[in-house]
């Protein structure tokens, strides 16, 4: 399909047109013409709207599929769906599987099964075999396979000395390593971050103490070691903090932030309401801000949808019972731009787009004639509302369903495929 984009700014850096209003004509998959105003002809599709502006297309560098295993909750096609009507022309997979994402077996599979798609599938193949952290995985044979990287997801790997192995190896291979931030032996049982309100409602808490010890390890051990590390989903100021540091003695570490993590903060779980049950979890609103000037510092580099899916079996009960996670593909804009406001649309845009396609050593597109079209179209004047019709994901544990939230994504075209909300 052919697609001409009507008066859009452009807010990619790198484009020679960047912060200029244009249309933007694309035909088969290929940007031909970019001008203050071109007019349709012939069978070609029109995106028009509210003050729109374009991007780089996004990249969620946190989110699962379940599938294999758990495609109750999830599978790469409703994966894609999701991202697609979320602005992500690319999402990284993380092992949320059975089996695990450990060999290159699994790692094919993700590739086979999602080549050619709309949005571009990215597995993380596992640091260790089965994500246990006991032995390391086959990193080589993954790569070689098409991983992107490797991450034992929300299994914060306990033994010192995996992690300083896994990133010498990874160094050796051209890689990165991606490592949760939890000490379970202090976080062990907790249930909402440490604090008043932990303390109100009579739930056990989550010390921030449990994610800084547990970074602040991880950080000395890259200085030792050497190689690429990131942090997927920082939550506290102290982590901020830490990371600041680190990257201004030098340290190879770049760091994400789930987009809930950046809008909200505990006092939401008031009602014990289980879709704000989240890991990390929403901290105080000291945290939330050191967060957000994080993000426009350039501390934190990219924001994440961090989408867990979760069936009613897993959600629908006390809140100590409860699975943590929330689906967020189609809401993490929304969160990021709730969070920040407009005045800082270009934080979120570069930690959605540029920021992530350099972590993860791929080419950033370019908004420009003759170039591969790889683009996100949103309205920050437009709103959007989760609805039962409008959920693409097989689960529904999101505390968005029927809420306006702030900025609308419109459309995306990754290459060739093209698709708008």
């Amino acid at each position: 399909m052919n697609v001409l984009i009507k008066q859009a700014q452009v807010l990619s850096s790198n484009s020679p047109f960047y912060n200029k209003t244009v249309d933007i004509l694309i035909e088969s998959g290929v940007i031909v013409d970019i001008k203050k105003s071109i007019t349709p002809k012939g069978n070609i599709k029109v995106i028009e709207g509210n003050e729109l502006q374009v991007s780089n297309g996004w990249v969620d560098m946190q989110a699962v599929s379940c599938d294999p295993g758990f495609e109750h909750k999830e599978t790469l096609e409703t994966v894609i769906k999701g991202a697609a009507a979320g602005g992500f022309t690319s999402v990284c997979i993380h092992s949320y599987n059975n089996p695990a994402l450990h060999n290159k077996s699994q790692i094919e599979y993700v590739i086979n099964k999602t080549e050619n798609k709309l949005v571009t599938v990215l597995p993380f193949g596992t640091i260790t075999v089965e994500g246990k952290g006991k032995d390391l995985a086959e990193m080589h044979d993954m790569k070689k396979s098409g991983a992107i990287g490797f991450s034992d997801y929300k299994h914060a790997i306990k033994d010192a000395g995996m992690i300083m192995r896994a990133l010498q190896y990874s160094e050796n291979i051209n890689s990165f390593i991606v490592t949760h931030c939890d000490d379970e032996s202090i976080s062990n049982g907790g249930q909402i971050n440490e604090g008043e309100v932990s303390t109100t409602l009579g739930l056990k808490g989550i010390p921030v103490l449990a994610e800084e010890l547990n970074l602040q390890r991880n950080l000395a051990i890259l200085e030792y070691t050497g190689g690429k590390l990131h942090i997927p989903t920082v939550s506290t100021k102290g982590s901020v903090e830490l990371l600041k540091r680190a990257k201004a003695n030098g340290l190879n570490v770049t760091c994400g932030v789930a987009a809930v993590n950046l809008f909200l903060d505990d006092s939401n779980l008031t009602e014990f309401d289980t879709n704000y049950k989240v890991n990390p979890p929403l901290r105080a609103k000291k945290d939330v801000q050191a967060l957000r000037n994080g993000l426009t510092s350039g501390v934190i580099d990219v924001i994440v949808s961090d989408h867990l899916p979760q069936d009613i079996e897993s959600k629908d009960l006390e809140f100590d019972l409860a699975d943590f996670g929330m689906i967020n593909l189609q809401t993490a804009f929304s969160c990021a731009i709730e969070a920040v406001k407009d005045k800082n649309i270009d934080s979120v845009v570069k930690s959605l787009s540029d920021n992530a396609y350099k972590i993860l050593g791929i080419k950033t597109p370019v908004i420009d004639e003759g170039q591969t079209a790889n683009l996100t179209i949103f309205s920050l004047k437009d709103t959007t509302t989760l609805t039962e019709k409008t959920n693409e994901s097989r689960s529904r544990n999101s505390p968005f369903f029927g809420k306006t939230l702030a900025g609308k994504v419109v459309g995306i075209v990754n290459g060739s495929k093209s698709s708008f909300n």
